[in-house]
């Protein structure tokens, strides 16, 4: 990569300092939810998408932030109520749902947590410079907005 492409800016950083732990917290709630029994297929197969997207979306950018030099950690006071993350209380809720309404729970929660994230896509695409961190925020954007409509779709079925 040359040196314009590596280019970054505290953008960039807050960006996957901010998008790590979104996604690490979509990861957790699609694992709850494919521990369960009873769950709609639909569901189930739209949850093992989203995390096999944003597991390796965590790998990348935490392999950013190793070459920018900044810690993962930069936002450690960060309000879990912002960007669209589930709080304590959402989590043990989804935790403690069963079967279909673990799965209209899963699908509530990830509509508010991907507009979250599409938030925040926005934000680096607007004030960003690296091409890498560029390029994830409008996939997120697309691959989120698709999944959303996906989502407003099977709750409508319901």
């Amino acid at each position: 990569m040359g040196v314009a492409a590596s280019a970054f800016n505290s953008d960039d950083v807050m960006f996957a300092q901010l998008m790590i732990p979104h996604h690490e917290q979509a990861v957790e709630m699609s694992d709850d939810l494919l521990a369960k029994d009873g769950v709609d297929q639909d569901v189930v197969d739209l949850a093992t998408q989203i995390k096999a997207a944003q597991a390796p979306e965590i790998e990348t950018m935490q392999g950013w932030l190793s070459d920018w030099d900044a810690t993962e950690d930069g936002m450690t006071g960060m309000d879990h109520g912002t960007g669209g993350m589930m709080s304590d209380d959402d989590m043990m809720e989804l935790q403690d749902a069963s079967g279909a309404d673990a799965g209209a729970l899963y699908l509530t929660q990830m509509i508010m947590h991907h507009e979250g994230a599409i938030a925040m896509a926005g934000a680096e695409l607007n004030d960003g410079e690296n091409a890498d961190a560029l390029a994830l925020a409008e996939a997120i954007v697309s691959s989120q907005t698709g999944e959303i409509a996906v989502m407003n779709d099977l709750l409508a079925a319901r």
